[in-house]
């Protein structure tokens, strides 16, 4: 029962590590003002290269665009990883300023997520409608005293 527990409650915990490590590279790596000053003079580190790539990733969107394609791949698929990619993307979107395509990433990744581990607990074909659910509960009412 644990094992079936930390399996559907992995994907979720990876998430909030990668939303946690976009929130690190935005206020501890791409913000502060020390460090813009500090790879603005000649002969800075080699990460201040990698500092230099992140800033131009959200300055033409990559991020957000890389969200949308895997969100759409989520939602044509039937893959837990891709909608979890979705997800993640979506966060680290969302975290470095490509907020609407982050924010709708992260919303159709996450549902996409659910959705499919419902189904994986389910008696229910991967494929069934939402309604189907509903269904098989009613067949499944059991008459009271």
């Amino acid at each position: 029962m644990m094992r079936i527990v930390l399996r559907r409650s992995l994907p979720w915990l990876l998430l909030v590590l990668v939303a946690l490590a976009a929130a690190w590279l935005r206020y501890g790596l791409i913000e502060p003002s020390a460090i813009v000053q500090f790879c603005a003079r000649r002969g800075s580190p080699l990460w201040c290269g990698a500092r230099q790539w992140l800033v131009l990733g959200f300055l033409h969107d990559v991020y957000g665009i890389a969200a949308l394609l895997a969100a759409a791949a989520a939602l044509l698929s039937r893959r837990t990883g891709l909608a979890w990619l979705a997800a993640a993307l979506g966060a680290f979107a969302l975290e470095l300023y490509c907020f609407e395509a982050g924010a709708l990433a992260l919303l159709l990744g996450c549902l996409r997520l659910l959705r499919l581990q419902t189904q994986t607990l389910s008696c229910l074909p991967p494929g069934a409608p939402p309604a189907e659910q509903h269904r098989q509960r009613e067949r499944e009412i059991a008459s009271q005293p």
